[in-house]
């Protein structure tokens, strides 16, 4: 049996640092994973420090999709934990983990693994291909020239799997998704102009007039690639904001007053640091303060706010989905101190 592994929400550094280390992971475990794309992995790595981490993590844990999260941070909202910056020896720790939590031993986890070493499936990790040995007329010419024999090829990525053609908006805007310019019009709402490529947009100020945008899933059609022309005049006079304000609203709309499933109400919550608010929900600000001074349930942010649970179960999913808050885990007691002992052990036991 093999567990299958995936990969979202990175840039592409990332990526090819991490498809490394789980080829040499996996190599070590005998091939036994096999990196496939988000949609039919087992486990998927979402990289929790970057802009659209918190998203995937969101959208991944809704999904019922076990998720590791990718993180300089001590502890993770993930199920499983792999800290930056990360090696061999982390990743192989990681996999082994998610085989316990699989109820598979590390050591045996696939009764052909032996088999396996000696021809590496096509589904392996980051499988190894075969290199045919150089002719050895080849080699002798290399020689004769005095330059080194030709190398192996580059090892030929693994393929991935296709993206969904429709989607939300934020799932549009996860990481290497959409690239360059576009522009993204409805009848209902002001254009919105996508910089893929810096991180931002061109649009209104105010967040609301852009709510059709977020109401159904979006074709790829809708997002029409533009020219420097059309660019500077659609763009001229707007206002630039981050792409992560429009992921910030669709978390905001997404739960239409509950919070998102996968995540308990009667949980706490708390920011881990001052989101910012928008002029158009005046309550938020409220909320945030409420929220900053610790740990609570929804209700107990709702009563010290003076607000509405549905528009705290709103505001919390919005900065769940950004990265701000974080349902607060108790954690573990600290050990006993040992018992003293000697002389003055016995002195200050009496």
């Amino acid at each position: 049996m093999r567990l299958t592994i995936g990969l979202t929400s990175m840039d592409k550094a990332t990526e090819t640092a991490l498809r490394a280390a789980l080829d040499a992971a996996g190599r070590a475990l005998h091939g036994s994973f096999a990196l496939v794309g988000e949609e039919s992995a087992d486990y998927v790595v979402v990289d929790m420090d970057s802009m659209y981490g918190p998203m995937g993590w969101l959208r991944l844990h809704a999904a019922g999709k076990q998720v590791v999260g990718l993180t300089s941070a001590p502890r993770t909202q993930a199920d499983f934990h792999l800290g930056r910056p990360f090696d061999t020896d982390a990743t192989v720790a990681l996999l082994r983990e998610i085989a316990a939590h699989a109820g598979l031993d590390p050591d045996a986890l696939d009764a052909t693994a032996d088999a396996a070493v000696a021809s590496p499936p096509a589904s392996a990790v980051v499988p190894s291909p075969a290199v045919e040995p150089a002719a050895p007329v080849a080699e002798a010419e290399a020689a004769e020239a005095g330059s080194d024999p030709p190398g192996p090829p580059p090892a030929p990525e693994p393929p991935r799997a296709a993206e969904p053609a429709s989607g939300s908006l934020p799932d549009w805007l996860r990481p290497g998704r959409l690239r360059g310019r576009l522009r993204l019009r409805r009848d209902t709402a002001p254009a919105l102009w996508i910089d893929c490529d810096a991180g931002q947009y061109f649009g209104p100020a105010q967040l609301k007039p852009l709510e059709p945008y977020f109401a159904d899933a979006l074709e790829a059609g809708a997002f029409e690639p533009v020219d420097e022309a059309a660019w500077t005049a659609g763009t001229r006079g707007a206002g630039a904001h981050a792409l992560a304000r429009l992921v910030w609203f669709g978390g905001l709309l997404a739960g239409r007053g509950a919070l998102l499933p996968g995540f308990d109400p009667e949980a706490r919550y708390l920011l881990s640091r001052w989101p910012q608010t928008e002029r158009e929900f005046p309550r938020h600000f409220r909320i945030a303060t409420a929220m900053m001074k610790g740990p609570a349930t929804l209700a107990e942010i709702a009563e010290a706010s003076g607000t509405p649970g549905a528009e705290v179960a709103d505001f919390v999913n919005a900065n769940l989905a950004t990265g701000f808050a974080e349902r607060y885990v108790e954690p573990p007691p600290e050990p006993a101190p040992p018992p003293r002992s000697g002389l003055f052990g016995r002195f200050i036991r009496k």
